[in-house]
Protein backbone atom coordinates (compact mmCIF):
# COMPACT_ATOMS: atom_id res chain seq x y z
CA UNK A 1 0.00 0.00 0.00
CA UNK A 2 0.60 3.12 -0.87
CA UNK A 3 1.17 6.51 1.59
CA UNK A 4 -0.39 9.56 -0.18
CA UNK A 5 0.65 12.70 1.10
CA UNK A 6 -2.95 13.96 1.23
CA UNK A 7 -2.59 17.69 2.99
CA UNK A 8 -4.90 18.27 6.35
CA UNK A 9 -7.34 21.18 6.28
CA UNK A 10 -6.17 23.99 7.24
CA UNK A 11 -8.00 26.57 9.56
CA UNK A 12 -6.96 29.41 8.03
CA UNK A 13 -8.53 28.25 4.24
CA UNK A 14 -11.43 27.73 6.01
CA UNK A 15 -12.29 31.45 7.17
CA UNK A 16 -14.85 33.26 5.65
CA UNK A 17 -13.98 37.12 4.26
CA UNK A 18 -14.38 40.03 6.38
CA UNK A 19 -17.51 41.85 5.58
CA UNK A 20 -18.93 45.51 6.82
CA UNK A 21 -22.01 43.54 7.82
CA UNK A 22 -20.00 41.08 9.84
CA UNK A 23 -17.29 43.94 11.76
CA UNK A 24 -20.66 46.38 12.68
CA UNK A 25 -21.82 43.16 14.43
CA UNK A 26 -18.84 42.14 16.29
CA UNK A 27 -18.23 45.76 17.05
CA UNK A 28 -22.21 45.88 18.68
CA UNK A 29 -21.25 42.90 20.70
CA UNK A 30 -17.96 43.97 22.50
CA UNK A 31 -19.37 47.20 22.86
CA UNK A 32 -22.13 45.61 24.61
CA UNK A 33 -19.43 43.43 26.74
CA UNK A 34 -17.54 46.58 27.30
CA UNK A 35 -21.05 48.64 28.56
CA UNK A 36 -22.00 45.61 30.96
CA UNK A 37 -18.32 45.20 32.09
CA UNK A 38 -18.10 49.11 32.67
CA UNK A 39 -21.75 48.78 35.04
CA UNK A 40 -19.90 45.75 36.76
CA UNK A 41 -16.76 47.93 37.78
CA UNK A 42 -18.89 50.79 38.71
CA UNK A 43 -21.12 48.20 40.75
CA UNK A 44 -18.08 46.51 42.56
CA UNK A 45 -16.21 49.81 43.22
CA UNK A 46 -18.96 51.24 44.70
CA UNK A 47 -19.90 48.53 47.12
CA UNK A 48 -15.79 48.01 48.27
CA UNK A 49 -16.19 51.81 49.22
CA UNK A 50 -19.14 51.19 51.03
CA UNK A 51 -17.47 48.07 52.96
CA UNK A 52 -15.25 48.95 55.58
CA UNK A 53 -12.30 46.92 56.45
CA UNK A 54 -12.67 46.03 60.42
CA UNK A 55 -9.45 45.49 61.92
CA UNK A 56 -6.52 46.55 64.15
CA UNK A 57 -4.08 44.63 61.92
CA UNK A 58 -1.57 46.98 59.30
CA UNK A 59 -1.00 44.19 57.57
CA UNK A 60 -4.65 43.02 56.91
CA UNK A 61 -5.26 46.56 56.00
CA UNK A 62 -3.10 46.65 53.28
CA UNK A 63 -3.33 43.49 51.79
CA UNK A 64 -7.11 44.41 51.37
CA UNK A 65 -6.11 47.56 49.81
CA UNK A 66 -3.86 45.99 47.69
CA UNK A 67 -7.09 43.28 46.66
CA UNK A 68 -9.73 45.76 45.70
CA UNK A 69 -6.89 47.68 43.56
CA UNK A 70 -6.17 44.12 41.83
CA UNK A 71 -9.84 43.62 41.45
CA UNK A 72 -11.33 46.87 40.01
CA UNK A 73 -8.29 47.13 37.93
CA UNK A 74 -8.55 43.83 36.61
CA UNK A 75 -12.18 44.69 36.05
CA UNK A 76 -11.42 47.94 34.61
CA UNK A 77 -8.68 46.35 32.10
CA UNK A 78 -11.04 43.91 30.57
CA UNK A 79 -13.61 46.81 30.38
CA UNK A 80 -10.84 48.71 28.26
CA UNK A 81 -10.08 45.94 26.08
CA UNK A 82 -13.63 44.91 25.00
CA UNK A 83 -14.04 49.05 24.44
CA UNK A 84 -11.21 49.12 22.27
CA UNK A 85 -11.88 45.73 20.75
CA UNK A 86 -15.37 47.35 19.86
CA UNK A 87 -13.70 50.71 18.39
CA UNK A 88 -11.12 49.06 16.26
CA UNK A 89 -14.17 46.67 14.42
CA UNK A 90 -16.39 49.90 13.93
CA UNK A 91 -13.42 51.50 11.97
CA UNK A 92 -12.61 48.52 10.54
CA UNK A 93 -16.21 48.87 8.77
CA UNK A 94 -15.66 52.06 8.23
CA UNK A 95 -12.10 51.58 6.20
CA UNK A 96 -13.82 48.66 4.36
CA UNK A 97 -17.12 50.79 3.35
CA UNK A 98 -14.75 53.79 2.25
CA UNK A 99 -12.05 52.00 0.16
CA UNK A 100 -12.73 50.33 -3.06
CA UNK A 101 -12.67 46.32 -3.14
CA UNK A 102 -9.46 45.09 -5.02
CA UNK A 103 -10.27 42.49 -7.81
CA UNK A 104 -9.33 39.09 -6.44
CA UNK A 105 -6.99 37.49 -8.43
Amino acid sequence: MTEENIPAPSPLSDRKPATPLRAILGSAIAGGFAFALWRLTEAIAIQMALTKVVSDNMIVMRMSSAIRTLVIGLSAMATGIFAVAALGLLLLCIQMLVTPKKAES
